[in-house]
């Protein structure tokens, strides 16, 4: 007979939730069993159909009299939680799956949303389906390279791809014992922040930087924003604001003098440093400082796929030593296969088309964004646009609170992300990267209507 689900294998440990002083009174303790399983099924530890342990072995376990268990079994299918079969014992009903659907019934619809301004997702038309569905196929027929598994800095074929890649494309010369492959960086910060454990704080450059803060939150740093006298500096310098400012190479180097100066480690994340459409791409901070004191860290989620989970990092010399050292008690948390598809994918120049695609048709759709931005809100509206990025910030007149706006827009079926406000305006970040060209005019006309038919606000 097979085993028991979790029901009974949790048993074990749960004596100590029925207290001793309950047993003069056996009513609190078979309610205590009550609830403790009616807990266990309305947060699905227990599904649906699974089995009840047996009276017996629920006694044993809880060291209680089998007359409690049988009382509390006994509720429990008067309340509809569990059912008995003849010969069989008790099982879970489906009672919390229709709590679940009745929530959800009486929870309020929110409306369809018909134009999304605030997705930083990918245009469909900028990604080869076919193409790279033929890579992966390809890693796929691998066999003897796939039954094992991947190595923890990443494959070495990869790493001396992406070598070539960065020397080609950012002018950063490094070995290939220099790359750490992950799965996002958020994975390759956790096996950097073991690395840095001498430093105490780190800065960001806003508090936008969730998902990085947090991990060295986890660790033990002390987060601050926009102090260059930290012990590392985080920053993003191709998107220094959400609308696509770039650092310029006065400030790059200002900033990489003063870390050195202060044994600052630098952090460069080159988010959408591909996506620079109205000026040439600034040289790297790893460049700028030939490879000392910066780590660079590097994504093709915004180039590919978001779901194609494979980032990397550029390690300093001091710091290749330690990963070195440790670096094989790590797993790799990106795909083989997808690693082994993209080296291919690059080495064939892939990437470096799929680059060109999307600057032709980022820029192309930005482009008309404004044009449509500017029409429907006057040549006066203020707009900002950076060199580089998807989006651009639109301020408007608004009296009311940033949040308000969004709920509002959001019954009408669009969906804004707020980037500033204050007593008489708000800044909205409005972004073209999944959101079709064609939409655009009905979008902002929309959000005209939004903005205008306030009481509080002038019409535009």
């Amino acid at each position: 007979m097979r085993s028991q689900p979790n029901s009974e294998k949790s048993l074990k440990n749960q004596s100590f939730l029925f207290s001793k002083t309950d047993s003069e009174h056996p009513e609190h303790l078979y309610m205590q069993v009550c609830h403790y399983y009616r807990d266990l099924i309305l947060t699905h530890r227990l599904q649906p159909g699974s089995r009840m342990p047996s009276l017996r072995k629920c006694a044993q376990e809880l060291q209680l009299s089998r007359t409690t268990i049988e009382n509390a079994y006994l509720q429990l299918a008067a309340d509809g939680y569990i059912v008995s079969k003849a010969q069989s014992g008790y099982y879970v009903t489906d009672i919390a799956l229709q709590d679940h659907i009745e929530k959800k019934i009486s929870a309020p619809e929110e409306p369809p949303c018909l134009y999304d301004l605030s997705s930083s997702g990918v245009d469909r038309e900028s990604f080869r389906f076919d193409l790279w569905q033929r890579y992966l196929k390809s890693a796929l027929r691998q066999n003897e390279r796939l039954l094992s598994y991947g190595e923890p800095q990443g494959e070495a074929d990869f790493r001396q791809t992406l070598s070539d890649y960065v020397r080609q494309r950012r002018n950063i010369t490094c070995s290939p014992d220099d790359i750490v492959i992950g799965a996002g960086v958020q994975s390759l910060l956790q096996i950097l922040c073991p690395l840095v454990k001498n430093r105490k704080n780190v800065s960001f450059p806003n508090p936008s930087f969730v998902q990085g803060s947090t991990i060295f939150s986890d660790f033990g740093f002390e987060i601050r924003y926009r102090n260059k006298d930290s012990d590392v500096i985080y920053v993003s310098p191709a998107h220094m604001t959400k609308w696509g400012d770039i650092m310029p190479v006065s400030r790059r180097l200002e900033l990489i003098r003063h870390a050195a100066s202060n044994n600052s480690l630098i952090i460069e994340d080159d988010f959408e440093n591909e996506f620079v459409y109205l000026q040439k791409p600034t040289p790297s901070l790893f460049s700028l400082a030939g490879g000392r004191g910066v780590v660079y860290m590097g994504s093709f989620s915004r180039l590919l796929l978001p779901s194609i989970r494979i980032s990397f990092m550029i390690l300093p010399p001091e710091l290749t030593e330690r990963y070195h050292a440790r670096g094989a008690f790590y797993n790799q948390t990106a795909s083989k296969a997808e690693q082994i598809a993209l080296c291919q994918f690059i080495r064939d120049g892939h990437l470096s088309a799929q680059t060109r695609r999307l600057k032709r048709l980022y820029s192309a759709k930005l482009k008309e964004l404004l044009t449509v931005v500017r029409e429907a809100f006057g040549e006066t509206s203020k707009i900002q646009i950076g060199a580089a990025g998807t989006s651009l910030a639109l301020t408007l007149p608004w009296k009311d609170s940033g949040e308000n706006l969004k709920k509002k827009a959001r019954t009408r079926g669009l969906r804004l992300k707020i980037l500033r406000e204050d007593t008489e305006s708000v800044t909205i970040l409005l972004s073209c990267s999944s959101l079709p060209a064609s939409d655009f005019q009905p979008a902002c006309e929309l959000l005209k209507e939004v903005i205008s038919v306030s009481p509080v606000v002038d019409h535009i």
